[in-house]
């Protein structure tokens, strides 16, 4: 059974899996991460990057064409291939490309500007928040939020985290989910400080507070 805290914001009611908030998880990319494909691999450095991310809005499509344009070479390992022929899958804009079996932001390792996703690397470069680089499902990943409509208009936005149904049909193929059993949940702090920044993008600063005053009373 999930233990909720639910705040109420107005418009919406925001419910928060007070389980997964108060674990230890943390991305293991590149210490065991396991990928996302049907087989086991913790060498490529895939991650969860094996597909494209999908971009559920024009304004997205056009952020990330400027995070693009504006990230540096030496940190953008298949930047030739971007200005030849584009970051995204195809017309519509609403994934990005795939290439050589991952998402064309990922640096492979070995690559001399630092391994792991060009947009994060040039979200730390900048000193910028990564929410400003990245496409919202990826910053927000592992965090999902079920939105429904409740009772006089209200909505109910739920934040739990993924799960191998959230992927759709390539979660029931995937060999790990990272939210699943044991091995990513040994992180210094509680997801509720560890993704502070991400949490407080997603709900509002003011709702954030809200939550954390409400998770330190909890026993």
């Amino acid at each position: 059974m999930i233990n909720y805290t639910e705040i109420d914001a107005g418009q919406t009611v925001w419910r928060f899996d007070n389980d997964f908030l108060q674990s230890r998880w943390t991305c293991i990319w590149g210490r065991g991460c396991k990928g996302i494909e049907s087989e086991v691999d913790t060498e490529s450095g895939k991650g969860c990057c094996s597909l494209g991310a999908e971009l559920d809005s024009i304004d997205e499509a056009m952020n990330l064409s400027a995070a693009a344009a504006m990230t540096p070479k030496h940190l953008f390992e298949h930047h030739t291939e971007a200005a030849l022929d584009g970051v995204f899958a195809d017309e519509t804009k609403t994934a990005t490309r795939v290439l050589d079996g991952a998402c064309i932001f990922l640096n492979r390792p070995g690559f001399v500007g630092g391994a792991g996703c060009s947009l994060q690397l040039a979200a730390t470069y900048f000193d910028e928040p990564v929410t400003q680089w990245k496409p919202p499902v990826c910053w927000q990943l592992p965090v999902k939020v079920d939105w429904e409509m409740g009772v006089d208009n209200v909505e109910v936005a739920t934040v739990r985290r993924w799960t191998r149904q959230d992927w759709g049909d390539h979660g029931s193929k995937m060999a790990w989910c990272c939210t699943e059993g044991t091995e990513a949940y040994v992180g210094q702090e509680s997801v509720v400080d560890s993704l502070g920044s991400e949490l407080a993008h997603i709900v509002g600063e003011s709702v954030y507070i809200r939550l954390k005053n409400s998770l330190t009373q909890l026993p």
